[in-house]
């Protein structure tokens, strides 16, 4: 190959543009290493080393064919960097789902931008849409969708049973929030199952963080008879700080729902033991019910936690 070519794909990771190698080699010399098979054509003026194709029989696009990340950097040089990362590519650069090799690379783009989708590319046309904040920041070194959008605009593209996990992992980790959340759904008015993430999204709000807090919310501890639980209650004891799943505050009443995981591990048990300990010296009973208990009789557990309640004395609300 031509050094002057070589030296741009050594600069550029193995990818380079034609318009780069046009500034410095003739026409010809580019033609010459692409018919020799040491570039090959990932999309229209993005070339990349041969080498770095990973399946020469594969019966895929070609952009399938290389690294995911290759297939990303290739992607935007493609729009010249007026483009971001977005929906399941840009959950994967957030780190909240591994996006697999048959998925393709999607990229958000401003409305009237001319350019169009390609085999493994699916491109999206946003009005007022740009590059920068507050609808795209830098993640990685690469343009990518806040995640707040990115998490909703993935809703209708993911399967029913793993749409739930990225919000709330995003949460949990404090990633986002569920009022962010709220308020980028709101800007997609219409979307598949939107009353579906709605009511995700007013479980969040209230508190819940996992799927057997939501479950238990809607089918055990709401409803005749039971308090207004305070989730996610912090509550300061000496030097330590401990949130407690659902706080039943004028009772002093911690409900704790053990995931069908947990436990398993003698020194896990032996930590909640202590922080049980702990929260009884400031008066804060804590109960604790096992997913299997949950799922399987949820009548007595709710049977069990208002007779719980009932039977505590009433301390006045910190104001």
């Amino acid at each position: 190959m031509d050094p002057r070519l070589y030296a741009l794909l050594v600069r550029g990771d193995g990818l380079v543009t034609r318009r780069d190698m046009m500034r410095v080699a003739p026409a010809w010399t580019i033609q010459s290493a692409w018919r020799a098979g040491r570039l090959v054509r990932l999309l229209p003026g993005i070339y990349v080393d041969a080498a770095l194709i990973r399946d020469t029989t594969a019966d895929l696009p070609i952009l399938a064919r290389v690294e995911s990340s290759l297939a990303r950097r290739a992607a935007l040089a493609y729009t010249d960097r007026r483009a971001a990362l977005s929906r399941l590519t840009a959950l994967d650069v957030w780190g909240l789902r591994r996006q697999p090799t048959g998925e393709p690379v999607h990229l958000d783009l401003p409305k009237g931008s001319g350019l169009r989708g390609r085999p493994h590319l699916v491109v999206r046309h946003r009005s007022g849409f740009a590059v920068a904040p507050p609808q795209a920041v830098t993640r990685g070194g690469l343009p990518v969708t806040r995640l707040d959008r990115t998490l909703v605009d993935c809703w209708p593209l993911l399967m029913p049973v793993d749409r739930s996990g990225p919000l709330i992992r995003a949460v949990n980790d404090r990633l986002t929030t569920p009022r962010r959340l709220v308020a980028a759904l709101a800007e997609v008015p219409r979307m598949t199952d939107r009353a579906a993430l709605g009511g995700l999204l007013d479980r969040l709000t209230v508190g819940c963080r996992s799927p057997l807090e939501i479950w238990g919310h809607d089918h055990v501890f709401t409803g005749p008879g039971m308090p207004t639980f305070t989730r996610q209650a912090r509550v300061q004891v000496g030097a330590r700080t401990i949130y407690l799943d659902m706080f039943a505050e004028a009772e002093r009443v911690d409900i704790e729902l053990d995931g069908a995981t947990n436990h398993g591990d003698p020194a896990e048990r032996e930590i909640d033991l202590r922080r049980d300990a702990l929260l009884a010296t400031v008066g804060i009973l804590v109960v604790r019910f096992t997913h299997r208990r949950l799922m399987s009789n949820p009548t007595q557990v709710r049977q069990e936690t208002l007779a719980i309640l009932a039977a505590r004395p009433r301390y006045p609300m910190i104001s």
